[in-house]
Formats: structure tokens, sequence, C-alpha cells
């Protein structure tokens, strides 16, 4: 049981990391010192949808992570 978990929380953390990385596309660490970040933009279509399985995949591993703990 321990070792599924295990996986599936590996699994989760890649898909994670890579919609992470999907999304970081023109918004890179220039824009925390000032560099083209003045304007607010709405997320639509797909960002909207990469932001909601971001979300949902944080919540997953946060689950699995406390599920290890206890088992």
């Amino acid at each position: 049981m321990k070792t599924i978990l295990l996986i599936v929380q590996i699994i989760i953390s890649a898909l994670l990391i890579l919609i992470i990385l999907m999304q970081a596309k023109g918004s890179g660490i220039s824009t925390v010192f000032g560099g083209q970040g003045g304007f607010y933009r709405s997320k639509r279509g797909i960002e909207k949808l990469f932001v909601a399985f971001t979300v949902i995949l944080a919540f997953l591993f946060l689950v699995l992570s406390i599920v290890q703990v206890i088992i």
C-alpha cells in the first residue's frame, strides 16, 4: 500500500512540475524585479485550465503526503 502511494505521489509531483513549467512562459524572474509586470491580464482558455489543474494536483499531492505520514 505504501509503495503504491509513493508511486502515485511521484507521478503527481512530475505532472505538477510539468504543468508549472508550461505556465511559466513569459513570467520569469525578471517580473519579480520590475520587468514588464506593470499590467493586469486575466487568464483565459488554456491558462485557466492550467491554473485549475495546478491547484488540483497540489491538493492531491498534499493529501497523499498527509496520508503517507499517517500510514
